[in-house]
């Protein structure tokens, strides 16, 4: 079975295809996975895998580990583009969201002050007041959907908590011309039941979520590595330019892909 990616709470840096020299912040276990969606495309695996035994990384842990990195980064002269709040889970769960990221936001000024903060969520923890507060601190504030269609979500992300598409699409909307949306395009089936977010019905429904949302830009993109559900297929970068520029034209929002 397909397991974690990062044994480590901090990790990189590493080349991301969207976002450049990234240096990782995994909030999650180092051993194992804790996240409120089990997608069938994640690249860290399911949920099933357990969360481990080391469990989340305390909040003086996680600056001290990132001050020792930066600080040897910025001895040795190394490049960098961007922290990247990622890893095996979703970071917004950890307790001690809000403060790491104002200690991450205080130790990037100190050692690298021209450098990005990015954070990517899944978006279901946007109803607490101070993760929603935290992540308008940051540069790329990166928040997914990846269909405006709820059964859509419920086959590819797999929400294991109460979901309510309507509601996040709404809190959504309170990042208005922040908030950088990203969707995952892909196709395939999961336990004999299609799932595929590229169809003219899903796109028609993303764009008019777009249109609520009214994010700084969007991101779509496929996938690139080895994922759970094996019958999944990458749409390539031909079809991805074809859709995104029908959802630029139709939203007058920004479209990048990858």
């Amino acid at each position: 079975m397909q397991t974690i990616l990062f044994h480590s709470t901090i990790f990189g840096p590493i080349h991301s295809r969207r976002l450049g020299a990234s240096l990782g912040v995994n909030l999650s276990p180092t051993d194992g996975k804790t996240c409120t969606f089990d997608c069938i495309y994640c690249e860290a695996g399911y949920n099933a895998q357990g969360p481990g035994k080391s469990g989340l990384p305390a909040r003086y842990e996680v600056a001290r580990m990132l001050e020792d990195k930066l600080a040897t980064m910025q001895a040795c002269g190394d490049r960098l583009d961007v922290i990247t709040f990622s890893g095996n889970g979703e970071p917004t769960i950890h307790p001690d969201f809000p403060e790491i990221i104002n200690d991450t936001i205080a130790l990037r000024d100190r050692y690298f002050p021209d450098v990005k903060i990015s954070v990517l969520t899944n978006s279901t923890m946007l109803g607490k007041a101070e993760v929603a507060e935290a992540l308008k601190k940051v540069d790329n504030n990166i928040l997914k959907l990846d269909s405006a269609i709820e059964q859509t979500v419920k086959l590819l992300d797999r929400p294991n908590k109460a979901f309510d598409l309507n509601e996040v699409i709404r809190q959504l909307s309170q990042f208005s011309g922040s908030g950088i949306i990203q969707t995952m395009i892909t196709r395939g089936s999961h336990n004999g039941q299609t799932v595929d977010n590229s169809t003219p019905q899903e796109i028609d429904a993303l764009i008019e979520a777009y249109r609520r949302i009214k994010p700084r830009s969007i991101m779509i993109y496929s996938i690139d590595r080895r994922t759970p559900e094996q019958s999944l297929q990458r749409v390539e970068h031909d079809e991805l330019k074809s859709i995104g520029q029908r959802i630029s034209e139709a939203t007058g929002i920004e479209v990048s892909i990858a």
